[in-house]
């Protein structure tokens, strides 16, 4: 009797412990090992425009894309590679999203992070983008992606509307490498 008294109480807690543990977890009371997701940051007309235009040391390359279109998700691999190529040595790399500001803190990072994508991110937050896609190209009607190297100077070198040519691109980040480097 005794034996049972003792036994049945110890039997209780070991369960009661052994229940509150995964629910715990769930709560997310659980140490999290996750990284933060990638900060994209809003970015209107008027900074985009201050964003290319501005004097640099380095080429300027903006990636103009959405989660919403396939060929930016399908070109996205090699534009982080391209990132990790040349951006530590001589590139300055942005990506502008085009999709609504309700996801600056969703699926847009959550990408971002899926992509292992470094180079600093923005997403457009305008009423009207047609400003902002003028100033970039008259001619670009807003079609993704669309993909645009600046020189130091601010003046485009390249330009690409739809899935980019990485042989292409990675052709003409090396020629404005070398105009660079021949100063």
């Amino acid at each position: 009797m005794r034996f049972t008294k003792v036994v049945i109480p110890v039997v209780l807690c070991v369960l009661l412990v052994g229940l509150t543990v995964p629910a715990q977890r769930k709560k997310g009371y659980a140490k999290k090992s996750q990284k933060p997701l990638p900060v994209v940051s809003a970015i209107d007309t008027d900074a985009l425009k201050g964003l290319i235009t501005k004097e640099r040391e380095r080429p300027l390359l903006v990636n103009f894309w959405a989660t919403f279109c396939d060929p930016c998700r399908d070109e996205f691999p090699d534009l982080v590679k391209i990132d990790k190529e040349y951006g530590p040595r001589s590139l300055d790399f942005v990506t502008v999203s085009l999709d609504d500001i309700d996801q600056i803190k969703t699926d847009v990072p959550k990408f971002l992070d899926a992509m292992n994508a470094t180079m600093p991110a923005y997403l457009l937050n305008v009423s009207d983008p047609e400003p902002a896609i003028n100033f970039v190209d008259r001619r670009w009607r807003g079609d993704l992606p669309a993909t645009y190297l600046y020189n130091e100077k601010g003046e485009v070198i390249y330009s690409h509307i739809g899935r980019v040519n990485t042989v292409e691109l990675r052709n003409a980040i090396e020629k404005a490498l070398k105009k660079d480097n021949g100063r």
